[in-house]
């Protein structure tokens, strides 16, 4: 009831009366006092007259689920969402919910992460009130079948039939969308002029700002599911000397925090959307100029670190396979594919 009554006032700039919350949620005005109440304690400032009913003064920087769940306009995406104050790695929580039989959509939230994922098994810690780490669970095809059952490998079943929309080699390419999906919402509620660093990074002045890492369990032909871990800087003040010229955060960017739970809504409203359209194509012919438009380093020098394999060249930006197009020195074209490869500018991280 928190979030119902979270989203009505939210919805309404003049005062929301008791009469019509009793009305809308079908409980008695007592119940309403009380969650009134609670929802106080929580730290919301609201103010109550008597004859005009109920008015959302001012909110906390919380990212409980009745918080960003009263602020989400999406049809699947965080639907549900999971809120830990502590957790190991939200990343690793997803994935437990998934072999449980979560549903498409599910958001694991966490105001402290001790155990975070990074690329290539990096760490990454999330000290309380710094950031936001969210991971979306995701089981391709099956957008919106809440009635979907699951069987115990976690594959989607309907009338028996497995669903299979998208094959496992495709799945890295979610990486991409989210990277678009968080640098268009960063934009968009933050003001912030951020860009994408290809294939998994976030960045602005030349610094990373969020990091994503994308799991996946299938078999040969079909994904059991998939889990797209979300890791970025909102209220770092001062980061580590050891990450002061590689990272920033967007306190930095705008002189105070962002407000983080709209800015989770923001990301799952645009990441539905993105979704959808690489679902149409199953490759980036739709995302393609936006992406292009938002990458970090396109028309700049950049160096390909490969095993075996490293050279320099020029970011030509992405091709539909979501693979970079780098212009060799002699002119002929390399598509690099994502996996163990690292590109760097080559006066710096971008």
């Amino acid at each position: 009831m928190k979030e119902k009554i979270l989203s009505l006032l939210s919805e309404n700039e003049e005062y929301v009366s008791g009469q019509a919350l009793c009305k809308e949620l079908g409980v008695s005005r007592t119940a309403i006092w009380k969650v009134i109440n609670q929802l106080k304690e929580d730290g919301y400032e609201i103010e109550s007259v008597t004859g005009k009913g109920y008015r959302l003064m001012h909110r906390p920087d919380c990212i409980t689920a009745e918080e960003i769940t009263s602020r989400l306009h999406t049809q699947w995406a965080a639907r549900p969402v999971y809120y830990f104050e502590k957790i190991d790695s939200t990343n690793s929580e997803a994935k437990r919910q998934a072999e449980q039989g979560a549903s498409n959509g599910t958001l694991v939230v966490a105001e402290e992460q001790e155990q975070g994922k990074g690329r290539r098994g990096r760490s990454w810690v999330t000290p309380a009130g710094s950031a936001i780490a969210m991971s979306l669970l995701l089981r391709p095809g099956l957008e919106g079948k809440a009635s979907t059952t699951f069987n115990q490998t976690g594959t989607g079943e309907s009338d028996g039939n497995k669903k299979t929309v998208l094959h496992p080699d495709r799945a890295p390419m979610l990486t991409l969308v989210m990277g678009l999906t968080v640098a268009a919402a960063c934009r968009d509620i933050c003001g912030a002029e951020v860009g994408i660093k290809w294939p998994n990074d976030v960045v602005a002045e030349g610094k990373k700002i969020c990091g994503i890492l994308t799991e996946m369990s299938c078999e040969v032909d079909y994904i059991n599911y998939v889990v797209i871990g979300i890791g970025i800087n909102t209220g770092i003040e001062q980061f580590p000397s050891e990450l002061e010229n590689t990272a920033v955060s967007l306190h930095t960017l705008m002189g105070r925090r962002p407000d983080r739970a709209r800015l989770i809504a923001a990301c799952m409203e645009k990441f539905e959307f993105y979704y959808n359209r690489f679902m149409e194509t199953q490759d980036y012919s739709l995302l393609m100029d936006e992406y292009n438009a938002l990458l970090a380093g396109k028309g700049g020098r950049v160096r390909v670190l490969a095993p075996g394999n490293e050279f320099e060249g020029i970011s030509e930006g992405i091709n539909p396979k979501g693979e970079l197009l780098v212009r060799r020195d002699d002119g002929s074209v390399e598509a690099i594919f994502a996996g163990e490869v690292s590109v760097r500018g080559i006066y710096g991280y971008i």
